[in-house]
């Protein structure tokens, strides 16, 4: 009996001793995850800290398409325009640059990262959403023109313009901004249209919400839905399908336009109806978005098909139009730009097999000029952008921008575009679809060599091949 009975304790001791140090091991497990999850988070916090701080750091001048180095703003001169044109900035500046690298947020080190909704607004849209709200739906903006051009005249009788304005996803009031400064700024009887492209945006204040604040446009406003993501090109490509204006006019869905900006676009159409013309960006910070005005810049671009801003001779704006006077710009910047409805199908629109963005600027810049067409920017005509920050690249968008690029680089740069491809090896194996329809518009337009628009429009790119 003693000896069952020491059977049993010695059971029982061992059930129990198994059962606490499971429960040990369980606690371990679980006090371990939480340590684990607590030192990721905080890592993750410190690289991410120091990732941005590294990088502000390095980046001396931002490489957004739109933005404008703070040395070049403050080289505006309102009266006279006597602004120096430095050699255009096409050499490499990074060893990194062929790797895309981005910055994960570049918002400075006075950002405030407590505030929830201010950075879930950069987060999404890339901007201060903040001050978009506080903003509103309008705003009145300082006149950034030179003073000759407010004595300027343009005749009573203009082409007719359609706006094209698309946009994915794209912030409510910053959107609303841009129709409704259009619609206040631009005299009616010149003013054909705008056309909204809603590219399959997601967010729910771009559906009911904007048909409820355009009704006070009824009659000016075509809103188009597209039933799929088009992308950029080809969203603008439907919006221009639709037009009826003489004149098509391209903006962002972030901008404001200034006074008397659409007349001397037309004008400057009427005069030539091959003439495709820029007006200047002014910048709408990204954080407080004041109206900033621009000094007179051209476009450019270097061997890495970045676009680049750069500024103009002074002897340029001499004669009796001085800073008004339109600037012959070798190429275009990405979404704001004029051009006569039946120039713009005549000369082969935009590449339909570029896919969602990127590119498409410059291809249609090399394309204006290569075919008999010409570029211009005009002083006098002045629209706001906010110059947003993007938080990461996405990688479909690099995928996108590096198609494009390809498809531009093998239809137009002729033997140059081994200067790409040394700068870049990587990309001759990159698939770029089929060009053929390209390559016959060049031939059925009788395009020049990429060698004339090096000698002719451009020649600070051929003289920058050595660097790499």
């Amino acid at each position: 009996m003693s000896m069952l009975w020491r059977e049993e304790i010695k059971r029982w001791t061992f059930k129990t001793a198994r059962f606490t140090m499971r429960n040990v091991i369980i606690q371990c497990l679980l006090y371990g995850s939480l340590t684990f999850g607590i030192w990721t988070a905080l890592l993750f916090i410190y690289f991410y800290h120091n990732h941005v701080s590294i990088w502000q750091k390095k980046t001396q001048e931002t490489t957004s398409t739109w933005s404008l180095d703070r040395k070049l703003q403050q080289q505006i001169i309102h009266g006279s325009g006597n602004i120096l044109r430095p050699h255009v900035r096409v050499q490499r500046t990074n060893e990194d640059e062929t790797k895309e690298q981005r910055p994960f947020l570049k918002l400075g080190k006075d950002f405030n990262y407590t505030d929830p909704e201010l950075v879930l607004g950069f987060l999404k849209y890339g901007f201060n959403t903040v001050s978009s709200k506080s903003l509103g739906n309008e705003r009145h903006v300082p006149d950034t023109r030179n003073k000759m051009c407010r004595n300027k005249l343009y005749p009573t009788k203009l082409p007719t313009a359609s706006i094209v304005i698309c946009f994915h996803n794209e912030e409510f009031n910053a959107l609303f901004r841009t129709v409704s400064s259009v619609i206040k700024l631009t005299p009616h009887h010149i003013l054909e249209e705008i056309i909204l492209v809603d590219d399959m945006s997601e967010f729910d204040d771009l559906k009911e919400k904007l048909d409820y604040h355009l009704e006070i446009f009824r009659g000016k406003i075509k809103l188009i839905r597209n039933k799929k993501r088009e992308g950029l090109v080809r969203a603008r490509l439907i919006g221009a399908s639709r037009a009826s204006g003489d004149v098509l006019v391209f903006l962002d869905s972030h901008c404001e336009v200034n006074k008397v900006w659409l007349e001397p676009l037309l004008y400057a159409i009427t005069k030539n109806h091959k003439m495709v013309v820029c007006p200047l960006i002014d910048v709408i910070d990204y954080m407080t978005l004041e109206y900033q005005p621009s000094p007179v810049v051209r476009g450019a671009f270097n061997w890495y098909l970045q676009f680049k801003w750069d500024t103009v001779f002074s002897y340029e704006m001499d004669g009796p139009e001085g800073p008004t006077r339109p600037i012959r710009s070798p190429a275009m910047a990405g979404g704001i730009f004029a051009i006569k409805r039946h120039y713009f199908n005549e000369i082969g629109q935009y590449d339909k097999g570029m896919s969602l963005w990127g590119g498409e600027n410059l291809e249609l810049s090399l394309r204006i000029w290569m075919c008999g067409g010409q570029l211009f920017v005009l002083p006098c005509s002045r629209i706001g952008h906010i110059n947003k920050q993007h938080i990461l690249n996405h990688p479909g968008v690099i995928k996108a921008v590096t198609y494009n690029n390809l498809r531009l680089v093998h239809v137009w740069l002729d033997d140059y575009k081994e200067q790409v491809f040394l700068r870049r090896p990587g990309l001759r194996s990159i698939p770029y679809g089929n060009i053929s329809e390209r390559v016959e518009l060049r031939k059925r337009l009788g395009c020049k060599s990429f060698q004339w628009y090096l000698d002719t429009i451009f020649p600070e790119l051929e003289a920058s091949q050595a660097s790499r």
